[in-house]
């Protein structure tokens, strides 16, 4: 089970991942710099992702994933 404070949720759409806000600088709807095939093997534990997030350039350490949230290696919210 992912913790709720070090996830991110996510949603696809036309195959590009976006969160639905950053959670450094609140900035909605922001596209992320990955495919849904990395999602694939962030599911399944078989990689991390480091992703710089295009709006204000925080970097961001993913390591697992599930269908609705991404689960980064520190606390999001509080």
């Amino acid at each position: 089970m992912i913790p709720f404070r070090n996830s991110l949720p996510y949603d696809i759409q036309m195959n590009e991942v976006y969160a639905s806000e950053c959670p450094f600088c609140r900035q909605s709807h922001v596209r992320l710099p990955l495919k849904t095939e990395e999602l694939d093997q962030l599911r399944g534990g078989l990689m991390k992702r480091t992703i710089v997030m295009p709006c204000c350039r925080s970097r961001l350490q993913l390591v697992d994933a599930d269908s609705d949230y991404l689960l980064a290696n520190k606390p999001l919210r509080a």
